[in-house]
């Protein structure tokens, strides 16, 4: 019996032979409601026809946000072969397309750049994985890794978009000691970030940490796309507001955490929050007073809702509408380190893309800074509610129409997206 691997080369050659003899349309539409048999595959066939230089257009609001690509028999090619729903589209059928457009809460947007992409994540491999990396790898997309000693050397400047893996920029390793000071993999990641503050010249790790945050932030001010999951949105701000503030505590950097820190903290160039509370006691698993749902804190830990997508106007918002594209406007929320984001922190002008009805957070956000812009989404992994530590990773072919998974990459594509003027 032939393997997988055997059988992807048959269908490949079979479909170099075959496709080339198909009369084909002048677009292909990729819907994107029920329709769609791979909604995260789709994504990445997008993603290749812009960087292969093929004219690709996001359709915002139709049909779930759908896809509108050349005809070209690469692309048809790797549709078949990644199981990716698509219609022939001839010219009449364009122009109906078109005047729905034109005539609903729907706009077209040209995809035109394919977004050199970097995910800031630990060399070694730890006993927790990374939604966003689980998508990318899942949808076909590349992406460099890179961690504390690229940043430090400069390397951002050579990437477009950046996810940040689930780091606690306070250095203070999300608190995990509390519960798994004497694992090996803690005490390796002690070791092996300890080091790396030394090899980098700086006294701690939480130097180092607070170091990187602010050369993120200069990415992002530059004119980066930043996004960022779980514990690495809440701890990010803080430990920007801390550029002259030790909130590391005694188990990290031997060294009380100072009691006047909350007053002395500066969050005029923070992304998203100001105001917020540190939590002083180490023996708390919390960072702060921003995340609402407190899941690892026996006493404060909300109970899990659902989430919903705000319906932004296409034609006059229309970065805002390309990343609430879904085909489900309500979604299951999901924990992780940093769950949620209590409004009462909001900085104003940071725009809410989803939250909890009646809810005092919201759970999805996003905002300009300098050139670039920002995006925060809570949780952890939105098909696993409560994923533990040591939990395996989420096997996506089983997720395949997630609608928690599609917020995630439609952040990968919008950097791709033209600017257009905006309309008076």
């Amino acid at each position: 019996m032939m393997n997988r691997s055997v059988l992807r080369m048959v269908a490949r050659s079979a479909l170099l032979f075959v496709l080339p003899m198909v009369a084909r349309a002048q677009r292909l539409l990729v819907p994107m409601d029920d329709s769609q048999s791979d909604h995260l595959k789709a994504y990445g066939l997008t993603y290749h026809a812009i960087k292969a230089g093929a004219s690709a257009e996001w359709l915002l609001n139709y049909r779930g946000g759908s896809f509108l690509l050349a005809d070209t028999p690469e692309i048809r090619r790797e549709a078949g072969l990644d199981g990716v729903t698509y219609e022939p589209v001839n010219d009449s059928r364009l122009a109906d397309i078109r005047s729905e457009i034109a005539a609903n809460n729907m706009e077209s947007v040209p995809l035109e750049k394919a977004p050199r992409i970097a995910v800031y994540t630990p060399p070694d491999a730890l006993p927790w994985d990374d939604a966003v990396t689980l998508a990318l790898k899942y949808a076909g997309i590349e992406y460099t890794p890179l961690y504390d000693d690229e940043v430090e050397h400069g390397d951002l400047t050579k990437y477009d978009w950046l996810h940040l893996h689930h780091e606690d920029f306070t250095g203070e390793l999300n608190k995990f000691y509390l519960a798994y000071r004497e694992a090996p993999w803690f005490v390796d990641l002690v070791q092996k970030n300890t080091a790396a503050a030394h090899r980098l010249g700086f006294a701690n790790m939480p130097a180092l940490k607070k170091d990187v945050a602010e050369k993120i932030r200069e990415f992002v001010e530059r004119g980066g796309f930043l996004f960022a999951m779980c514990g690495a949105t809440e701890t990010l701000d803080l430990a920007i507001a801390a550029h002259n503030v030790d909130i590391a505590d005694t188990y990290i950097d031997g060294t009380p955490m100072d009691p006047n820190a909350d007053a002395k903290m500066d969050w005029s160039k923070t992304f998203a929050f100001r105001n917020a509370h540190l939590e002083m006691s180490p023996f708390v698993s919390s960072m702060s007073d921003i995340d609402g749902h407190q899941v690892n804190v026996p006493g404060r830990r909300q109970p899990l809702g659902t989430f919903t997508l705000f319906n932004f106007s296409a034609k006059f918002d229309p970065v805002a509408s390309m990343l609430v594209q879904d085909h489900r406007a309500v979604i299951n929320d999901f924990y992780g380190v940093t769950t949620s984001f209590n409004k009462s922190v909001l900085k104003p002008g940071v725009t809410i893309l989803a939250n909890e009805e009646g809810a005092p957070w919201v759970k999805y956000i996003h905002g300009d800074y300098g050139k670039g812009t920002w995006t925060f989404y809570g949780g952890h992994d939105p098909e696993d509610p409560q994923h533990g530590i040591g939990d395996q990773p989420t096997d996506l072919s089983l997720h395949k129409n997630s609608p928690g998974y599609r917020l995630i990459l439609n952040n990968v594509l919008f950097p791709a997206a033209k600017k257009k003027p905006l309309k008076t």
